[in-house]
Formats: structure tokens, sequence, C-alpha cells
């Protein structure tokens, strides 16, 4: 059935795909919940519903599926169809972030970069970075870069800044791409 409420999600039958959620969830079904989140904060088959998304997506989350903890912790940060809560916010990306979600990582570094709901660290923020950096997240590879531009938790390497910020340009990061346009402008570097 979870197969099947999938492809009645890829097909865009909401219908379809709503009514075999639920009855996923009616069996407790973990991503049910995250599915059932996912059509309330789109407004597919329902309509749309940013605090019964949360609610939704929560369900999911203390089930411990990542897109779902991930979705919680983006909605906390944002104060989206819940109350804003940074410190609660960084607690679901750290957990997203345990069972591998990329973006989690680079989300989490970015609330220590700026001492959002966390003390400010910048050497955790480093490692966070590099980690979602070197699975190919853009906006870590951009982050990361900054780091070492910036020398904050990480020996100052502005080759290595460089090297980052053109990964992330390659993969169309807006800011990155406007920096290397500017460097190479500038004629401090050439590639």
């Amino acid at each position: 059935m979870i197969q099947e409420a999938y492809k009645a999600l890829l097909a865009k039958e909401y219908d379809k795909a709503l009514e075999l959620y639920r009855a996923l969830e009616a069996k407790k079904e973990p991503t049910s919940y995250y599915y059932l989140g996912f059509l309330h904060f789109r407004g597919h088959g329902v309509p749309q519903d940013s605090k019964k998304a949360f609610e939704y997506y929560l369900e999911a989350a203390t089930r411990e599926v990542p897109l779902a903890q991930f979705e919680v912790a983006l909605m906390l940060e944002n104060g989206e169809g819940c109350e804003k809560n940074e410190s609660e916010a960084a607690f679901w990306y750290e957990e997203a972030a345990k069972r591998g979600n990329i973006d989690a990582f680079n989300n989490l570094g970015a609330m220590y970069k700026e001492g959002r709901g966390v003390y400010q660290d910048y050497k955790k923020a480093f490692i966070l970075f590099s980690k979602a950096a070197n699975a190919g997240n853009a906006k870590a590879q951009f982050n990361l870069g900054a780091l070492y531009d910036q020398g904050l938790g990480c020996q100052e390497d502005k080759e290595k800044a460089i090297e980052w910020c053109r990964k992330a340009a390659y993969q169309g990061h807006e800011m990155a791409k406007g920096i290397i346009k500017r460097m190479q402008s500038d004629g401090q570097i050439v590639f």
C-alpha cells in the first residue's frame, strides 16, 4: 500500500494518495504522517494548512522519519505553521542530520555559524558545512568557502575558499557565481 500511495502522489492523483495515506495513518505507518503533512503543506487534495502540516510532520519526526525531522526544523526556524523556536529547530536539524539528511547538516551549520538557537561555534559550523559540502550540497559548499575566506573555525585559506565557491557556482549557486564573476573581473582569479 505504501508504494501504491507514493505512485498516486507522483502521478498527482492527490485524492487517491490522500485516501491511501489516511489508511496507512490508521495503521500508524510512520511515513504516512510525513506525506499527509506534505499534502496539507502544499494544499494537494486538501485545503492548504501549514498548522496541520506541522502537526503531521511533527508526528512523523517523533517516529524518526528524517525528511519530517528536517521539515519540522525548517518550520520551527521560520515560524511557519507553528511558533518560531530556533533552539527547537536546531534540535530537529541535529536529529535529521544524525539520520543522514545532508540539508540538515548545512542548516544546522548555519545556526552554529550565526549563533541562532545554539551557542555560536565556528568549529562546529565548519564540521557540519564540510560534511554537507563533501556530499555535494551547493549551499554548504558556499558556506564552507566563506568560512575558509574569513578563517572562521578553520585556518584562513583563500585558495580553498575559491575552490569551494567554484564548486557551489558550478551547481548554480547564485551568490557563488556572483563572487566568482567579481573575482574574475578584478583579476583575482583566472579559470
